[in-house]
């Protein structure tokens, strides 16, 4: 698929355990490689919802009247499919972080490999930008974003160099931001420092860990009896929001016992995290940060 290459294909779709007559919900439809082998596994009664606010993903929409496609932040899953007529559904995959697409197009500004316009928006619709982040934001909190979104131990000092680069004028595209960060790019370690920053610009553009929690929060009252919630994530942010929803219900902190000293999460995990197989990391490299967890009701 040269839109975009599904990780973990087989293994999120059968975590799903499809009934042919159930419900489904594809939050990150992109390519819909999903999507479709979902839909192979249903029967004629079967339902298949999908998301995705990148207009781009339109045009790989899948003609079949057991499909719907919403273009909308998946963020809003229950209030879009209550316009459907949808109130509990069988199974809700989701397919973390960036599509091999949106990182492909250069105009999209998501990648370090190409000078592009700092845009990073999923959403074309939203007003907030990687350059507006770049140019607008005050030096703390773009410290704040380097640090809690790309992990950068020296986000301040990042943050301080580009205020001071961008009093001369607008940083506006990936090469202008990389030439004015130079110093802190040694040759062995640039590829995955500049990661680090686009990524923490990229989260805070689209919101992804805000749309994930929402989106979690929303799945206990979604999810029919024995219904199954297959989540896919590629860095450690969003895979430990999801491992910790799944264990206790909540993003931080540790669940309230009650008089008898119980607790009552919301969903339990089925099986143990999966990870792609060598061969797949092979054959497609991005698949190879890759982390599947499962839930179900408790």
């Amino acid at each position: 698929m040269s839109y975009h290459n599904p990780v973990l294909l087989k293994e999120s779709v059968d975590a799903l355990n499809i009934k042919e007559d159930g419900v489904y919900v594809d939050v990150t439809f992109g390519g819909g490689g999903h999507s479709r082998e979902i839909l192979s596994r249903l029967g004629e009664k079967g339902r298949l919802f999908a998301f995705d606010q990148d207009p781009d993903a339109q045009q790989n929409k899948i003609d079949d009247h057991r499909f719907v496609l919403i273009g909308e932040n998946f963020r809003f899953i229950t209030r879009f499919l209550r316009f459907y007529g949808v109130k509990k559904v069988d199974g809700v995959l989701a397919d973390l972080g960036v599509s091999s697409h949106q990182f492909d197009e250069a105009e999209r500004g998501f990648s370090t490999r190409f000078d592009a316009d700092l845009d990073m928006r999923m959403d074309q619709k939203s007003e907030l930008s990687g350059k507006k982040i770049i140019n607008t934001y005050t030096e703390e909190q773009l410290s704040n974003v380097l640090f809690l979104y790309g992990e950068l131990r020296n986000a301040r000092a990042l943050a301080k160099t580009i205020v001071e680069m961008r009093i001369t004028g607008e940083i506006k595209t990936s090469f202008e931001l990389k030439e004015a960060l130079q110093k802190f790019l040694p040759k062995a370690k640039e590829h995955k420092i500049l990661a680090q920053i686009f990524q923490a610009i990229r989260i805070e553009v689209n919101q992804e860990l805000e749309v994930l929690k929402e989106f979690l929060q929303q799945i206990p009252d979604l999810l029919n009896e024995e219904g199954r919630l297959s989540v896919i994530s590629y860095h450690s942010l969003e895979d430990r929001l999801v491992k910790r929803f799944i264990r206790t219900g909540l993003f931080s902190g540790e669940p309230e016992k009650d008089f008898y000293g119980n607790t009552s999460e919301p969903l339990k995990k089925v099986g143990k995290m999966i990870i792609p197989t060598r061969e797949e990391i092979k054959e497609n490299n991005r698949a190879r940060s890759a982390k599947l967890r499962i839930a179900t009701l408790k």
